[in-house]
């Protein structure tokens, strides 16, 4: 009986796994600053074997922004963003954002950070500005209904609320400190009722 050693098992690489790697280094170097090679160390793997997976670095981008993108879309698909009144469902969008922040972050903190270089890019910032305008407009009935004050230009409203939102990028942590849970009440509170007692 032969006591040849066995192998070791080369690791299993999926799409999956890559897609977590070039996140990471995206974030880490900027889409720009990243290459091919970057992308192949971080996964373990040879540049060839990339190209098994996906077409290429831009591919993979569009794939980690539209990770982000569709977690987005889905709160604006649900009833309760869509049933009610729209204070309420102002409410709801607010608070599945912080949620899906806190489960794709850092394919969320990959979006907020493309700044428009590649036709990818540019295909992500017009789908963000098309998640505003539909979040204005719940906030826009909201004041229309009596719930909301009507001297701030509801855009606006808009961008300061997600701009606060935007930000947890920059300090969130899954898992350290507040759950997204506390973020969320927290967020609410402040959008709603402010600081003063």
């Amino acid at each position: 009986m032969s006591s040849e050693p066995v192998p070791p098992r080369r690791a299993t690489h999926t799409v999956d796994s890559l897609l977590d790697a070039a996140v990471a280094v995206f974030n880490d170097r900027g889409y720009d600053g990243t290459s091919m090679e970057d992308l192949a160390r971080a996964a373990g793997i040879t540049k060839s074997s990339i190209y098994h997976h996906v077409k290429g670095k831009e591919a993979l981008l569009g794939m980690a922004l539209d990770t982000a993108l569709a977690g987005l879309f889905a709160v604006l698909d649900e009833p309760a963003s869509n049933e009610g009144p729209a204070r309420d469902r102002l409410e709801h969008i607010l608070r599945r954002s912080v949620e899906v922040l806190d489960a794709e972050l850092p394919a969320v903190t990959l979006l907020l950070r493309v700044r428009g270089n590649t036709p990818t890019e540019l295909e992500a910032l017009e789908r963000r500005r098309e998640f505003d305008r539909r979040v204005t407009d719940v906030v826009a009935q909201a004041i229309a209904e009596g719930d909301l004050r009507t001297d701030l230009d509801p855009a606006l409203v808009t961008r300061l609320v997600f701009g606060t939102v935007n930000s947890l990028v920059e300090w969130y942590r899954p898992g350290r400190g507040e759950s997204a849970s506390d973020v969320a009440d927290a967020l609410v509170t402040l959008a709603f009722d402010g600081l003063f007692r």
